[in-house]
């Protein structure tokens, strides 16, 4: 199992969204772009300040990569950048759903693996 490689400049995170392939879940949205052959899982995340303050944004990134941990590397297709975006729900959301919502959002855009 290949680590998971972050996004971390702006530039990548709008690549993604240019790829204009999204799916939206109660408790997150997830954005994915393909890559090369041969290239790394890479994952972004991000919290707008419709999230809340700071810490709540803090939080929500928190059990997004929380979600992401478990279920990317056993289920996202390589070769893929994903872009995982926390929404005012992410907070109180139970962590199970949390886990569906991402699996969800994979199923939806093609990239998951069984």
């Amino acid at each position: 199992m290949a680590p998971i490689l972050r996004l971390t400049r702006r530039a990548e995170f709008l690549k993604v969204a240019s790829g204009r392939r999204k799916s939206v879940a109660p408790g997150l949205i997830l954005q994915a772009l393909p890559q090369p052959a041969g290239a790394a899982l890479r994952v972004g995340f991000t919290a707008s300040r419709k999230v809340g303050n700071a810490v709540a944004r803090n939080r929500a990134r928190r059990r997004l990569r929380a979600a992401v941990a478990q279920v990317l590397p056993a289920h996202a297709a390589a070769g893929h950048d994903y872009v995982v975006i926390a929404r005012h729900e992410t907070l109180d959301r139970p962590f199970g759903d949390l886990l569906d919502d991402l699996a969800a959002g994979l199923k939806r855009l093609g990239v998951y693996r069984p």
